[in-house]
């Protein structure tokens, strides 16, 4: 992967995941093994993707990082203090805030998709989709924001 490739692209199917331990003080239950492997990281090294995979266990794991997670095969049942527990199964998807402790009970086995960022405080999140929209609306192009307008092509 070049980081100046201007589009990044990889078979999934292809890839080889490399051990990911699970840190022992985490593990509840069971003798999880983890395994991930880096798809793509931004430019500037605050967003990264990854595909992960876990064999049958129960963990905590503390999140740094905000992480949407889709899941793409089996499932895994999720809890949280101040949140139901819920079971993910291949097609859905997920948000992990930053800060959140949340235990992982992996019946038999589960594979992601993660899309990891760091958070940035509000204010400066707010000054950086001001400045993106200002910079679009100079080159008159679209933001590329959920909600932007983009004009038909046709």
């Amino acid at each position: 992967m070049n980081p100046t490739d201007p589009i990044v692209s990889t078979a999934i199917d292809g890839i080889t995941l490399a051990p990911a331990p699970i840190t022992p003080a985490w593990v509840v239950d069971g003798n999880p093994v983890a395994r991930a492997a880096e798809l793509s990281r931004s430019t500037d090294g605050t967003a990264v993707s990854l595909v992960w995979d876990c064999t049958a266990g129960t963990f905590n794991w503390h999140f740094g990082i905000d992480e949407t997670v889709h899941i793409l095969e089996g499932e895994v049942e999720v809890s949280a203090e101040g949140a139901a527990p819920r079971v993910l199964r291949a097609g859905d998807v997920a948000l992990f805030r930053s800060g959140t402790t949340a235990r992982w009970h992996v019946p038999r086995y589960v594979r992601k998709l993660a899309f990891c960022r760091h958070a940035l405080p509000q204010p400066v999140g707010f000054a950086l989709r001001a400045f993106n929209k200002l910079k679009g609306l100079m080159r008159g192009t679209p933001t590329g924001m959920p909600g932007a307008s983009v004009a038909s092509a046709g």
